[in-house]
């Protein structure tokens, strides 16, 4: 799910969005409450016709900022009280209101508000969060009220194979239709986050959609549906592309280097994306440029490949021939990573 934050997908349209791939959307319940303000959302007709989505659009709850924004957030049983990133007001999220938010901006499916925080930890902050999480998930079912959204509880528990196995039994006996797992890349190793996949994956209901929150190295997402991940979001396409790294089968490219000044190759031969209609040598100039033409291309261009790296996974399933598909990927993106160009960004505010 590319995500739309704010509800937009940086530097593109929806139908350069659409023209990647993507199906569902991502928009945040935190900064859309606080700018423009659900109220000015839903009267604009909700989410979809406010931003001219018509395909399915996926929320979360703001509980990826009780991490991200700890320094201006409190929270407790209750809730969390947010001073505004903006202007410094005072914002109050509750599991009932994150839920009431999420319905008044119409999402397809909408998140739990969960406790988010940084790993590694104590295991008395971990543990509280875990339980805090469960009971917020509980409250969210009571709240809910639209037949029209689906909800998604979240798994939390840090490192901990016994909370995280606890939290994803608890929330499959209340019955949500959809579950995701949090609270990960936020600190930990790769190693450490597939570890933990692995013992909470086979907890969850099989016929369930399951959502890992945040991650986006292309590694990552292979790694991950191998363990049985369906879901995935990370800002990680597009924050590189904005800053001049692509996507490719052979690894990432770093279109400021100079060895790409005159270079004549398209970055993916058979890639459809915009991009992929010039040289790299072209697409350089732009970003040296500081001409707004780079980000965009490159956006576009990671989300496509992202897109088809997991369409191509999704046939290789279907062949039964995921297990050579992705010991290929993994191999020609290492091949390409200790090249050199290697690098990228993750998780957003």
């Amino acid at each position: 799910m590319p995500v739309g934050t704010q509800a937009a997908v940086k530097g593109l349209t929806v139908s350069q969005v659409g023209a990647t791939g993507a199906e569902m959307l991502l928009g945040n319940t935190y900064h859309l409450a606080l700018r423009p303000g659900y109220e000015v959302v839903q009267q604009l007709g909700g989410l979809h016709q406010f931003m001219g989505w018509d395909g399915p659009i996926l929320t979360d709850s703001g509980g990826f900022q009780l991490f991200s924004l700890a320094q201006r957030t409190k929270v407790n049983d209750a809730g969390a009280i947010f001073q505004s990133h903006i202007d410094g007001r005072r914002f109050e999220l509750t599991p009932e209101k994150a839920i009431s938010i999420q319905e008044a901006l119409g999402s397809d499916i909408a998140m739990v508000l969960d406790h988010v925080v940084a790993l590694p930890n104590s295991e008395r902050v971990i543990r509280e969060a875990c339980y805090r999480t469960m009971e917020w998930a509980s409250r969210s079912l009571r709240a809910a009220s639209r037949e029209d959204q689906v909800l998604f509880g979240i798994v939390q528990g840090g490192l901990s194979p016994e909370l995280r196995k606890e939290c994803a039994v608890q929330l499959a006996q209340l019955g949500f239709k959809g579950y995701a797992i949090g609270g990960l890349s936020v600190g930990e190793s790769p190693e450490d986050m597939y570890r933990i996949l692995e013992v909470t994956c086979p907890a969850l209901p099989c016929h369930s959609p399951r959502y890992l929150m945040g991650v986006g190295r292309p590694q990552d997402l292979l790694e991950s549906v191998s363990r049985g991940i369906d879901l995935f979001d990370c800002v990680m396409p597009t924050r590189n592309g904005r800053n001049a790294l692509a996507f490719t089968d052979e690894g990432p490219v770093r279109l400021r280097n100079k060895c790409f000044q005159r270079d004549p190759r398209p970055l993916e031969t058979a890639c459809p994306c915009p991009a992929c209609q010039h040289s790299r040598g072209y697409l350089r100039h732009l970003f040296l440029a500081g001409e707004m033409l780079g980000p965009i291309l490159l956006s576009a261009h990671n989300l496509t490949y992202y897109q088809r790296v997991l369409a191509e996974a999704r046939k290789a399933i279907m062949a039964d021939q995921f297990t050579e598909f992705k010991r290929e990927k993994l191999r020609r993106w290492t091949v390409g990573a200790s090249a050199g160009d290697h690098g990228a960004a993750g998780k957003t505010p």
